[in-house]
């Protein structure tokens, strides 16, 4: 987060473990200790004064930790696209905290083309509609078709073209400050080869 917001960065990917978007305010849960994207988003807050900050969550999993923890927090807003039904059971359309929370469930066997399109219909629309002074990504390459934990089908076209649309979304918001965070991703090669995809992106490559 200081290196991109002190400007000798312009994106950051962080290659960390464990994940962190299940952690919630008071408790560590589903492989979480401690919330990665909270910890960067209050640091924005606190020592850069950024009141606009936006969370992307493309995990296979809701992030619920980081919507527990922000969902009275107008300062930041949490957008997710997840598999549901699937763990840890929340992430419902209906779960919009302070209207700073989107939820986008995906169902089981989803597509890159349904992704694709919910993110063109809803997230990416709502996220420009923000106008976040940062973009902070909880990276999560579970929703690969080879990833066993969940049943999402994207593939790393996928991901290249979330990470090119989020950072048009920051260009034209944010000077293309973005912090990305690593998530899940459970299938090895598929994780390796989704998070080159998603650096050579964010390199603008």
């Amino acid at each position: 987060m200081d290196a991109v917001m002190e400007g000798w960065a312009q994106a950051a990917f962080v290659a960390m473990r464990p994940p962190g978007h299940h952690a919630e305010a008071d408790r560590p849960m589903g492989f979480c200790v401690f919330n990665n994207a909270a910890v960067a988003a209050r640091q924005a807050q606190r020592q850069w004064g950024l009141t606009r900050i936006a969370i992307v969550d493309f995990d296979v999993h809701h992030g619920n930790g980081t919507q527990h923890i922000f969902s009275a927090d107008p300062q930041v807003f949490y957008a997710s696209s997840h598999q549901s039904p699937c763990f840890p059971g929340t992430g419902a359309q209906s779960e919009t905290g302070m209207g700073n929370i989107l939820n986008i469930p995906l169902p089981p066997g989803a597509t890159g083309e349904v992704f694709r399109a919910a993110w063109s219909t809803a997230l990416l629309p709502r996220l420009a509609d923000f106008a976040p002074q940062i973009l902070i990504l909880s990276a999560g390459f579970d929703a690969h078709a080879a990833d066993p934990l969940a049943q999402l089908r994207l593939k790393e076209p996928d991901f290249a073209w979330a990470t090119r649309e989020l950072l048009a979304i920051a260009d034209a918001h944010c000077p293309g400050r973005v912090v990305s965070l690593l998530e899940g991703g459970y299938d090895p090669t598929a994780l390796a080869q989704s998070c080159a995809t998603h650096v050579r992106a964010l390199m603008r490559l």
